[in-house]
């Protein structure tokens, strides 16, 4: 048996970009290359628009079949599927609801902002990065907890388990390179 390595056509990965895995460099008009942004979203197979889409057409072939049975005479058909249009369109619509939630991380200008959006609720927690404390998991597959200065926030819902402890180092890496120097400190003390 052997075995030949044959150069691949697919460019390599540029060592310019960002060292991290799940960030990405803020790049949003002034603040470019200012901080670091995490978005960590729900993995949804359709978006809300495809998914009204498949509705429709779902609503179309039901109502053909429901009234063709109708004509035929069975008119209890014609019922139970407009009954079960309207339950699969109010699952589907819960589905839509939160196909959009998502958790943001923020680490810019010595500041750690965590958004957590779910539905039409978001929750805020705002840490100086120099405070923040990235909380090691207790358990297999718990959400990792930030703290600092009396609050504290969870991160990772929507992150496979084994992928948590890779964000929170990542967060750690991120928070200690902007930590403000000895100086800073002892300064901003003073």
């Amino acid at each position: 048996m052997s075995t030949t390595f044959a150069p691949s056509s697919w460019p390599a990965p540029a060592a310019a970009q960002s060292a991290w895995r799940f960030g990405t460099v803020l790049g949003d008009g002034e603040e470019a290359g200012a901080g670091l942004r995490w978005v960590l979203m729900r993995n949804c197979s359709m978006s809300p628009r495809q998914m009204f889409g498949a509705y429709l057409l779902l609503c179309a072939i039901s109502l053909v079949i429901a009234v063709s049975f109708g004509f035929a005479g069975a008119m209890p058909v014609l019922a139970f599927a407009g009954i079960e249009l309207v339950l699969v369109g109010s699952a589907l619509l819960v589905y839509a609801r939160h196909a959009g939630d998502c958790e943001t991380i923020t680490l810019a200008d010595d500041t750690l902002l965590v958004e957590h959006q779910c539905g039409s609720r978001t929750e805020r927690a705002r840490f100086r990065s120099a405070w923040v404390r990235v909380e090691p998991q207790h358990a297999e597959g718990s959400l990792i907890e930030l703290s600092g200065e009396g609050q504290r926030a969870h991160i990772g819902r929507y992150l496979r388990p084994h992928w948590r402890v890779a964000l929170a180092q990542e967060l750690r890496r991120a928070l200690r390179g902007a930590r403000p120097s000895n100086t800073e400190f002892e300064s901003a003390l003073k």
